[in-house]
Parts: structure tokens; sequence; C-alpha cells
């Protein structure tokens, strides 16, 4: 069998999978690897941490040359280019440069600003009352949206209620790695808002995230999350084995502690739920430490 031949069946095949597939990633080089790989790519995430990994910021880094905050802006605007193209109608997802004092302006500001980079952005706010403010007010302006660092069904909820007349898809992305980090089962965290989504009208997506390894990725489809964002040695070994999805009898085996069901109004006011969560604010912190890292001190 020719390799086009092979990458045309591969690509059947991978688009037999219930969700949209978007590599996790901040290296357009890895993109066009999975792409080659799989025959196509749906849409990427990107956020600090990992145009931090950069290939190219990591040798300007490594060389000396820190960058301010303006030129940090100008490489991450150069890479989600470089990836616009070669994925599909799930987009690019830009995260803002944002810490736990960051005003919803201030990101607002932002999300204006990388919208305009790139014609397929999705603009990545945490999901924190700042964060839900900045997507709001997005949304009403045109602006698509993925609301990031999600840990809990109320949060999931609370992105539901604030993006109420979306013209586009809205994401939230529960990450379910850093669940199971923590004793949990972070699948159940997909499960649960997919059931509580049931009674809702569809403008939100569930994006899978945080996906550690093989089984996150085939439990993902199962559950059915709409999209999902996986790291390219995960995709790698989902295309080595055969691109194998979930069947009648599949089973996951749990990696942690029950995460409970909780029964919740999507009528209510966003403002209402409780998005508190520990995990979402390590994880700001964690994208800004990640962040600060490549730019020049200030004198």
């Amino acid at each position: 069998m020719s390799s086009t031949a092979a990458m045309n069946r591969q690509a059947k095949a991978a688009r037999q999978a219930p969700s949209k597939i978007l590599v996790d990633g901040g290296d357009p080089g890895e993109t066009q690897h999975i792409r080659d790989l799989l025959g196509f790519v749906d849409g990427q995430t990107t956020n600090p941490t990992l145009i931090a990994k950069n290939p190219e910021v990591v040798r300007l880094v490594k060389a000396g040359q820190r960058m301010s905050e303006s030129q940090e802006a100008a490489e991450y605007r150069k890479i989600v280019r470089e990836i616009s193209p070669l994925v599909g109608d799930a987009g690019v997802s830009i995260e803002v440069f944002a810490d736990l004092n960051t005003t919803a302006e201030e990101m607002l500001r932002q999300g204006r600003e990388m919208n305009s980079w790139i014609p397929n952005a999705y603009i990545k706010y945490p999901c924190t009352a700042q964060g839900l403010k900045a997507a709001q007010e997005s949304v009403a302006e045109g602006l698509r949206v993925n609301i990031t660092l999600c840990f809990s069904q109320s949060q999931a909820a609370a992105v539901y209620a604030a993006t109420k007349g979306a013209k586009a898809p809205v994401y939230v992305s529960p990450f379910i790695g850093r669940l199971d980090d923590t004793g949990q089962n972070g699948m159940d965290l997909i499960a649960n808002i997919k059931r509580m989504f049931a009674a809702g009208d569809g403008h939100v997506l569930v994006l899978a995230a945080s996906i550690r390894n093989l089984q996150h990725l085939l439990c993902s489809f199962h559950y059915g999350a709409e999209l999902v964002t996986v790291p390219t040695k995960v995709l790698e070994e989902w295309a080595q084995t055969g691109m194998p999805l979930p069947d009648a009898s599949y089973s996951y085996p749990p990696a942690g502690k029950a995460i409970d069901w909780e029964e919740l109004d999507l009528n209510r006011p966003w403002e209402s739920f409780d998005i508190r969560h520990e995990l979402t604010a390590k994880g700001i912190q964690k994208f800004v430490a990640d962040y600060r890292a490549t730019l020049r001190q200030a004198s």
C-alpha cells in the first residue's frame, strides 16, 4: 500500500472518532507532524506554558535573549499564524496572559487584539469571575471563546450561564489529568458536565483537556466530549495502536475517588455559582511563572 493510501486510510479511521481532535501544543512543527500522521487536525490549543516550550522561544531564552512583553506577544502571534492554516474548523485557542489580579477589562483588551491575529481564533479566558466577565462581553461582541482551567461542574454551569446568546459555539475545557493528580477520577467531571449540558441549548461544547494517556482519550470519546485536545505523544500512541475507538463493551478504569454529580439549574445567573477552585488558581500561577520565565527582567 502506498504512503498516500495509508494516510487516507488513517484519516478515514480518525474521522470516525466522535470528537474533534485538537493538538495541545505550541509548536507548528508538531501540528504539521500530527496532520501528516492522521491526515488532518481539527484544531489546536495553546497556552503560556506551551508557548514557553516552543523551540524558537526556548532557543532565544537559552541564548540569553529574554523578551519584552511586546516581543513575547509578537512571538505568540507568529506561532499561531503558522498554526492557523494547518487546522480545521475547531480553530486555534489563544490564551490571554492573566494572573490572579488581572481584570476583565485587561483580559478583554488582550482578547480583542488576539482575535485579530488569525481568522479562526478562540480566545481562552480562565474560569474565574474576571475571566467569565470578559467572556460574557466577548461573546456579545462576536468573539469565540474557550474557558479554560475548569475543575468543577459548578464552573461549567457558570460558563454556560455567562455565555448564553453566543453566536458561535463556546468551549469549556475541563482538566482531567490535574484532577487525577489529586486522587480524583477526572473523567467523572467530563461525564457530569455532559449529563448537565444535555438539558441545555447546546451552545457550550466540552473540550476534554489535560489528557495524559490513551485511556483518557478513549474515555473522552466514550463520554461524548465534542472536542479533545491531546499532546503529540498521546496522538502518536493512538496512531501507532491503530486508532482504536471505544466499543459498546468499553470500560474506563477509574483513576481515583469518584466526583459526585450535582443537580444544578443552568438558568441561574452565572454569578450565583461557586466557581472558586484551588486548581484553577494553581493553574493560573503556573502559566504566569512559565510566561515570566521568558521575559526580560525590568530594570
